[in-house]
């Protein structure tokens, strides 16, 4: 069986919102084609294109469409969280996911019990929601670091895999925990990690499973994933692990008068500690505009990695354990059960009063949007890889479509995680199709973009100091102000291919709330700010993030 390609009478230019604004939804799109159903549910790979002989200038990205996601969703199957399969799948179709992963903590319970239960609920709700695209995976505590998303395509061996992985190579299970500089066992901690993702790697390529990634999850909330880490795990297999999450999950934490006075967006209360890489100054411990200080930060860590020259994404989550103002609760665990012995919290109870909690629904605010030729599985893993994402909070958009071309070229151009080749001085157009939001998001507010920026930086190649987080040659150099405008519109903005490759990136808000970057106003003069502990309503104060397209200059 074959995943099936878009149809012919599809616009490539648009994104599915696109659609949307001239009366053909994405999932109008999707049925029309006749790509939903359990028939197609496990299709075959994209096929590759073939490789041409000798590197041509220019380039030419295939029709996409955009399908919509959450990496990070945890259920009774994680020890801390409390929500049934049929409620995040409900909540998730409620609020227009298209794909998910069940994204559960590894312990010795889930290891032992929880991850063969799982499965077997995840392959009844794949029968169940034939339009929802239901992946398995795992939260692997990293040796000598934070935490990870695991993910596999669905196949013979998909709860083999993670199971193997997770007794193998987590951190918490074998007690590779220490990280801090110096430290005995440190090193052979993180040469663990290198290790397991390069094991992940070596099952792809026998066959044992179709596919297999890995994104790291909120990385600076402890300050312990250091940069050299981070490059450690990108090269030791960069088809695996394919980037971060630029935005953490528990984006509710800080509504005003909620969890407290010293709250912060994406839980993100923490200072540094013993095994948080000293390099990190005291800033990059909170989030700027909901978004992690890495990626927040025009020439920061993320173009650091960028500048490099290899692609490194970024995502957005829910990370949903406990939303905010829900009146559920944990059940009471029968005598005798626990979650070490059976792997599974009790379902919860009602109590018709709000508890506790940081999270949104899956969808409800953060959306990761991915871009696909084909519906399935694999598709959607393909289109992470090549790096077709760009990500938004509170439905700031319903779609972006981004293109780079050279000005003498008429096809397609590249798009998000491409790479255009150019000669030195060629003129080249960066072509930016917005949709506006064109209805109230879920907390009934019309979204609306104030502000499109554009970020170039320089490639230089790999890095001597693998401690590197800075990218001195990247910096904002346009902002187009759309305050106002609505529907479907085009930004054309002309660049210039100088002596250098370079990488542009986008990024936009809806104007409430900024300021000069971390890195001065030189360099990023209206980015993300800070908000105050206990006063950050994320409602207030949403962006929009894409991910880079390269630029290789001829000689250069």
């Amino acid at each position: 069986m074959t995943e099936q390609q878009l149809p012919s009478w599809a616009d490539p230019s648009v994104s599915p919102a696109d659609l949307d604004a001239q009366g053909v939804s994405r999932r109008g799109l999707l049925r029309r084609a006749g790509l939903f159903g359990a028939a197609f549910a496990l299709g075959s790979a994209t096929p590759a294109l073939a490789a041409s002989s000798r590197p041509r200038f220019g380039g030419d990205d295939p029709r996409l469409a955009y399908l919509v996601g959450d990496h990070h969703v945890h259920s009774v199957y994680s020890h801390d969280a409390k929500y049934t399969f049929s409620q995040q799948a409900q909540a998730a179709a409620k609020y227009g996911l298209d794909w998910m992963v069940f994204n559960e903590h590894s312990n010795f319970g889930h290891a032992s019990y929880g991850a063969k239960l799982e499965h077997a609920e995840i392959v009844k709700a794949r029968a169940e929601n034939p339009r929802q695209l239901i992946f398995q995976g795992l939260e692997w505590y990293i040796p000598a670091a934070e935490h990870c998303t695991v993910f596999a395509a669905p196949g013979p061996h998909e709860t083999d895999l993670l199971t193997q992985f997770e007794l193998a190579y987590d951190g918490k299970l074998l007690g590779y925990t220490e990280g801090s500089a110096g430290a005995a066992d440190t090193a052979r901690n993180e040469a663990h990690a290198v290790k397991a993702i390069k094991w992940l790697a070596e099952q792809r390529r026998s066959g044992y499973v179709d596919d297999v990634l890995v994104l790291a999850n909120h990385p600076l909330r402890l300050g312990i994933d250091s940069p050299h880490e981070m490059r450690g795990w990108r090269d030791a297999a960069p088809e695996i692990m394919i980037g971060m999450e630029g935005a953490p999950g528990a984006q509710g934490a800080a509504i005003p008068g909620w969890r407290g006075a010293t709250s912060i967006r994406g839980e993100y209360e923490n200072k540094p500690s013993a095994q948080s890489w000293s390099g990190y100054p005291a800033e990059a411990y909170v989030t700027y505009g909901g978004f992690d200080w890495a990626t927040a930060t025009v020439g920061g860590l993320w173009d650091s990695m960028l500048a490099e020259g290899s692609l490194f994404s970024i995502t957005t989550n829910s990370d949903n354990h406990r939303t905010v103002f829900d009146t559920w609760a944990n059940g009471t665990w029968p005598t005798g059960q626990n979650f070490d012995n059976t792997g599974k919290l009790p379902d919860p109870v009602n109590t018709d009063t709000p508890q506790p909690g940081s999270d949104f629904w899956p969808g409800e605010f953060s959306r990761t949007h991915v871009g696909v030729t084909r519906y399935g599985y694999r598709s959607v893993m393909a289109g992470l890889r090549a790096g077709r994402v760009w990500v938004d909070h509170g439905h700031l958009l319903d779609g972006l479509d981004v293109r780079l071309k050279r000005d003498c070229d008429f096809g397609r151009g590249v798009t998000l995680g491409g790479r255009l080749r150019v000669r030195k001085g060629e003129k080249i157009t960066l072509y930016v199709t917005v949709t506006s939001a064109s209805r109230a998001n879920p907390q009934g507010i019309v979204p609306e973009l104030a502000h499109v920026d554009v970020i170039r930086g320089a490639v230089r190649g790999p890095v001597s100091d693998r401690d590197s987080w800075q990218a001195p040659d990247t910096k904002v150099v346009q902002t187009k102000d759309v305050s106002g405008r609505k529907g479907t519109y085009t930004l054309r903005i002309p660049l210039t291919a100088r002596d250098e490759s370079f990488y542009v990136r986008l990024r936009g808000s809806d104007g409430n709330r900024h300021g000069a970057g971390y890195l001065g106003a030189s360099v990023d003069p209206h980015g993300p700010v800070p908000h105050a502990p206990g006063d950050g309503d994320p409602w207030a104060d949403t962006w929009f993030y894409s991910n880079p397209i390269f630029v290789d200059v001829a000689g250069a």
